[in-house]
């Protein structure tokens, strides 16, 4: 696969950016997914100012690292989380990131359910057309309650026509969500599929345990295979979130995103 794969600054939740930046350099990726989710790991933001994102830039530089992505998660499907990922949106741009990533509903109780779709739409009709004024495509995450798979997922994105919409694939995800296995259900909405969240599982559907790529029990030979046949070339951005517990150390995380890197090094 020539696909660009990149890892989430989400997996160093709890530690610095750079902190993150020098783990992920040290592994030997090359593309990172900044993460600035207002809560929870909140490594960017939107009101960082020209000078804090031209230091970023250069430490990214520095780093042999290029940002493609930002995982900006808002509650989208409410006015006030529209207009913080409107915001988002325009940091992504000022960041020269391709690809925003965010849900469908509030980020990290995963207990909201959208009753009215139509609003949803019309909510993502408006981000699209920010996105497209400054040229970042917002991919969905497969995540929460009610889109947690590829088909589900599809089924939204395909009542808009835009480049500029897509489908973030979770591979973990859709277990733990929609209790569904990637190597059969990614393919459902391929036709709209235009990043990825690369992520392992371990234990039950629902158990909160994540860790790095190799470690647990998806078949990921099988599914880059079904992603080459289906001529997939967007990004693929690891993301390892452990369990409740947490990884314990920085180093851990660093040993975790290195064990990652190596183990595709075998299957690529």
């Amino acid at each position: 696969m020539n696909n660009k794969f990149a890892v989430s600054t989400n997996t160093y939740h709890g530690f610095s950016l750079d902190e993150a930046l020098e783990g992920i350099a040290r592994a030997g990726f090359k593309y990172v997914e900044l993460t600035g989710v207002t809560g929870w790991t909140e490594h960017v933001n939107w009101q960082m100012s020209d000078a804090e994102i031209s230091t970023l830039k250069t430490k990214l530089s520095q780093k042999g690292l290029t940002a493609i992505a930002l995982s900006g998660h808002c509650n989208i499907i409410a006015p006030e989380g529209e207009e913080a990922f409107l915001r988002n949106v325009e940091l992504a741009a000022r960041l020269e990131c391709q690809y925003i990533v965010t849900g469908t509903g509030e980020t990290h109780g995963d207990k909201e359910v959208v009753e009215n779709e139509s609003i949803l739409v019309a909510s993502l009709s408006r981000i699209v057309k920010r996105g497209e004024e400054l040229g970042v495509c917002t991919v969905l995450e497969t995540h929460g309650n009610n889109y947690n798979t590829g088909q589900a997922m599809y089924q939204l994105v395909s009542q808009i026509d835009s480049e500029f919409l897509g489908i973030n694939y979770d591979t973990a995800n859709v277990i733990f969500y929609g209790n569904v296995r990637p190597e059969e259900d990614i393919v459902n909405g391929i036709s709209r599929l235009k990043f990825i969240h690369l992520k392992d599982k371990a234990g039950v559907n629902n158990e909160w345990n994540f860790p790095a790529i190799g470690k647990g029990y998806l078949d990921f030979s099988r599914i880059f295979a079904l992603l080459e046949a289906n001529h997939y070339t967007g990004p693929l951005s690891i993301e390892i979130e452990f369990t409740p517990q947490g990884p314990g150390s920085v180093e851990a995380v660093y040993q975790a995103v290195k064990d990652s890197f190596d183990y595709l090094q075998t299957i690529l």
